[in-house]
């Protein structure tokens, strides 16, 4: 469809993103859906196109782990030849419909969320959420990350995927975030409510299930543990409708994906489809744990900020002023005032999302490329920060700035499109 302005095109973007249909409807092993992982050793990552070595010590350390969870080698020596002679394919997971946290390391036979978006028939995928301390994303590989994966491959896979078979229709999803955000989430650093919201749906499903009690009770006890279980279906919730958004429009300057590799920053707007427009990444500023300090922060790393472009996460701060102290970002009105910014740089609001804290006013609906550039008010993102060092994983929390030069190349590359230039 022809549009007679940036305008026209941007409002059609944002209407078909605010009126998506999101739904949970499976788990199954990332080889079942992504077909480039049944092509030889493969791995996706967390970001725009990046190479082994320009890799950051936390996005290595996940390789190595997938490569020890795939059984392509026993020892860490092995791995990292394998992984530096070219022997394995990195793809970016955004190139294949899916988007992965931190270092998004994302292997054939680790279980994914499905993700479809009934309003235009596309999904969308994620890797499940391993909980906290020693964990893959964040660059940890150890006997016990392993084992873990090994478990949630073989059981908190296949239990949650036979519960939504139980299910009528799949997970709302827009039901389930819009009862969320009134609790106090913004679906980056905080999905309490979520995650709670996920445990109160899935149970009477697992409930019914033929499996062993241990097994069910593992399941049970791992989701009610796990505070930040949600963020990973809200990643491939905002990837499959801001790609639904984008590959039917196919105009204006709306921004449909925020990503990084620890290396670059990469954007994409609905205007220029599947063109990555990247500057360097910033490193997050914020909280540390104990014995730790900014001088061990890895630069900003991971697919997460897909929340972000679709108005959740730094955009939403106000939604969650329980999480601000946690991200270095001050009380009250340090939150009031970072959502009020963030709206100066979208297009609307988004109705199904109302944030009692913010007077009952929608997310922030359609980060607009022209207003980033033009008022220099750089998107903020909440964030987990790695230790720089492989294996040592989270070390802190904070906010990162999406660097503005990002916006400036994906307009005047719209603009040369359009022949404005």
């Amino acid at each position: 469809m022809k549009y007679n302005s940036i305008d026209e095109a941007n409002k059609a973007v944002i209407d078909n993103i605010s009126g998506a249909a999101p739904f949970l409807v499976d788990v199954v092993p990332a080889k079942e859906k992504i077909k480039e992982l049944n092509e030889g050793k493969v791995l996706l990552h967390a970001g725009p196109p990046i190479k082994w070595e320009e890799m950051t010590g936390p996005m290595q350390g996940s390789c190595i782990g997938a490569a020890l969870f795939e059984g392509w080698t026993n020892n860490e020596e092995d791995a990292r030849n394998m992984l530096a002679n070219g022997e394995v394919t990195f793809i970016p997971c955004h190139h294949v419909d899916a988007v992965g946290p931190m270092g998004g390391i994302t292997s054939a036979n680790m279980p994914v969320f499905v993700v479809e978006n009934r309003s235009e028939g596309n999904e969308a995928y994620c890797i499940m959420n391993e909980g906290i301390g020693k964990v893959l994303r964040f660059g940890a590989y150890s006997e016990e990350v392993i084992n873990r994966l090994k478990w949630m491959q073989n059981v908190l896979g296949p239990t949650i995927a036979s519960a939504l078979k139980l299910t009528e229709d799949g997970l709302n999803l827009n039901v389930m975030i819009a009862k969320a955000v009134t609790m106090g989430d913004e679906f980056h650093q905080r999905n309490i409510a979520a995650s709670l919201i996920f445990l109160k749906e899935i149970s009477p499903y697992i409930a019914q299930l033929d499996i062993s009690e241990k097994d069910r009770k593992d399941v049970i006890q791992f989701l009610a543990d796990t505070d930040q279980f949600f963020l990973n279906i809200a990643m491939a919730t905002g990837k499959a409708v801001l790609d639904g958004a984008r590959k039917k429009i196919e105009a204006g300057t709306v921004v449909t994906a925020m990503c990084r590799n620890g290396k670059d920053f990469g954007i994409r707007i609905s205007g220029m489809g599947d063109q990555w427009f990247t500057a360097p990444v910033n490193t997050p500023q914020g909280l540390f744990f104990t014995g730790y300090s900014q001088d061990d922060a890895n630069p900003d790393i991971g697919d997460s900020a897909i929340v972000e472009a679709y108005g959740f996460g730094g955009m939403a701060m106000i939604a969650a002023p329980g999480v601000t102290r946690f991200v270095g970002a001050g009380g009250f009105q340090d939150a009031l005032a970072t959502s009020n910014e963030m709206m100066e740089i979208c297009l609307d609001q988004n109705s199904n999302f109302t944030i009692p804290t913010w007077d009952f006013q929608g997310a922030c609906l359609g980060i607009d490329a022209r207003k980033v550039v033009e008022t220099g008010i750089e998107p903020v993102i909440n964030t987990g920060i790695a230790h720089k060092k492989p294996g040592l994983g989270q070390v802190g929390a904070g906010t990162v700035r999406a660097p503005k030069e990002c916006f400036e190349k994906a307009l005047e590359a719209y603009a040369e499109k359009l022949g404005l230039i």
